[in-house]
């Protein structure tokens, strides 16, 4: 049986590619420069957006004044970062550490929540330009 040699020498230029070595993660970009003390819980009104950096770490961007928080998530939650949204549910006005949030994909005309995760603390930064 013969390998065709255009497949393996893609593959071997694909590994090559990779920055992340077998179980690390790098940094989530941009970075960001702690500027105070990490909060357990943020009450939804303080937020307007977030971005999802990667499978592990989400920011959460206030108004007017910009205020982010950075919340990297205890274990990496698969698909978060392809699926670019999420939701979550909570009976109080905040969000919190303990919560979970759903990564949402989009099937045909609808969304489907995926598996949850686990929160972290919310650490207020300022990202590197």
């Amino acid at each position: 049986m013969r390998t065709p040699v255009a497949l393996l020498l893609a593959t071997v230029a694909l590994a090559a590619c990779s920055q992340e070595g077998p179980g690390e993660t790098l940094p989530p970009e941009p970075a960001a420069e702690a500027t105070g003390a990490a909060v357990d819980c943020l009450s939804v009104t303080r937020f307007n957006t977030t971005r999802i950096r990667d499978d592990h770490t989400i920011d959460f961007i206030g108004g007017a004044g910009g205020q982010v928080w950075r919340v990297t998530l205890p274990n990496r939650c698969s698909g978060l970062k392809s699926a670019g949204t999420f939701t979550y549910e909570t009976s109080l006005s905040q969000l919190c550490r303990q919560d979970i949030i759903y990564p949402l994909q989009q099937i045909g005309n609808q969304w489907q929540r995926m598996g949850g995760c686990g929160m972290g603390p919310f650490v207020p930064v300022k990202l590197a330009k």
